[in-house]
């Protein structure tokens, strides 16, 4: 492990030299690639700089035990040896976690995709706590939202809702979030205080760019219509709504919510692009993953990972076992802790097959 952590600080040093190169400054793409490796290995190069100076350190205090000293004196040095040591092994332990290989799509900005499932009009309505609940988490995290696609339910709900996230490793956080999630609760149309149980799906897809996918402009077929609000009332009379079909494939895209038809157009194409990139990532994976499926799960959207119980006020994720009792703070967004412990036991499970 070592060797590679000390491979990784000299390539970030090439790299720093690199970049004060005039030809790799008057040179933007170089300049930018050079830029991102060097970004990937800041976080890396700084532990291991740490894991050095508390090595370093700890080889001077057991030095120190070898000289004559006062029983107060070595009180201390012992005391400091003991705090190096438990520094040195969660430093370890840190390095061995950002050694693991990358997912090459975490840094990559997220589609977002809900649809009501099982339960009617309450699955819509659930649909759209979802839609806010990562709504506000995004705005915690100070990245930017943008509704690409909505078909309302007629109670205010919604049927399916397409958003986009953008910011700096959106994907790594919400890459777990993808499921059948299911609420349990008393409708407010419910006279006789039954608990109803409904879901809501979600797909966690990472922004494809032009050069993730390239799509043949012959392959797909675009259809243009009249957008439609919720309750199906008419939005207006010219054709701005648009519809993509990928020929190839069958998947079909549709957005109406921009008033210009151009822009439907190139949110469907992005949307589009996204989906196609899940479908190639899913064919490439998909020996691997029957052969070995970890603890957080496949990401299945047909795969329950979470209820939210009102009336108990509690939300469990059951692929980690994980329950809080605070269902409502959960609902304005308040997720880390769940996407952290999702993160850490993956971490968990892909240390285990490389040790």
């Amino acid at each position: 492990m070592l060797d590679k952590l000390q491979h990784l600080e000299d390539r970030y040093e090439e790299l720093n030299a690199l970049m004060s190169d005039p030809k790799v400054i008057n040179n933007p793409a170089d300049l930018h690639k050079h830029g991102k490796a060097q970004s990937d290995l800041i976080d890396i190069v700084e532990a291991y700089r740490t894991y050095k100076k508390v090595i370093e350190e700890l080889n001077e205090a057991q030095a120190l035990l070898n000289d004559k000293l006062d029983s107060d004196m070595k009180d201390m040095v012992e005391l400091e040896i003991e705090e190096l040591e438990d520094k040195k092994e969660k430093l370890e332990e840190e390095l061995k976690v950002l050694l693991l290989p990358k997912d090459p799509n975490d840094e990559k900005n997220v589609i977002l995709e809900i649809r009501a499932g099982a339960g009617g009009d309450e699955a819509g309505l659930f649909a759209a706590e979802l839609y806010r609940m990562y709504t506000r988490y995004a705005e915690n995290k100070g990245w930017k939202t943008e509704l690409m696609s909505a078909s309302y339910s007629d109670v205010g709900g919604f049927k399916e809702v397409i958003s986009l996230i953008q910011g700096n490793g959106a994907y790594s956080k919400l890459k777990f979030e993808s499921g059948a999630h299911r609420v349990q609760r008393v409708p407010t149309t419910e006279s006789g205080g039954r608990i109803h149980t409904s879901t809501a799906t979600v797909a966690v897809l990472p922004e494809a760019e032009e050069v993730d996918v390239q799509i043949d402009p012959n392959e797909l077929r675009i259809d243009v219509f009249c957008s439609s609000g919720p309750g199906g009332q008419s939005v207006n009379t010219t054709q701005s709504a648009v519809r993509i079909t990928h020929i190839p494939t069958g998947l079909v895209v549709s957005c109406q919510d921009e008033k210009s038809q151009h822009k439907n157009k190139d949110k469907a194409l992005k949307v589009l692009r996204s989906r196609l990139l899940e479908k190639a990532q899913d064919e490439q994976m998909g020996e691997q993953a029957q052969a070995r499926k970890t603890q957080v799960g496949t990401g299945d959207r047909s795969e329950r990972i979470r209820t939210y119980n009102f009336p108990q006020g509690r939300v469990t994720d059951h692929r980690i076992g994980l329950t809080l009792h605070k269902l409502d703070q959960v609902l304005l967004g308040v997720i880390d802790e769940i996407i952290d412990a999702l993160i850490t036991t993956d971490q968990a499970e892909k240390l285990k097959q490389v040790e």
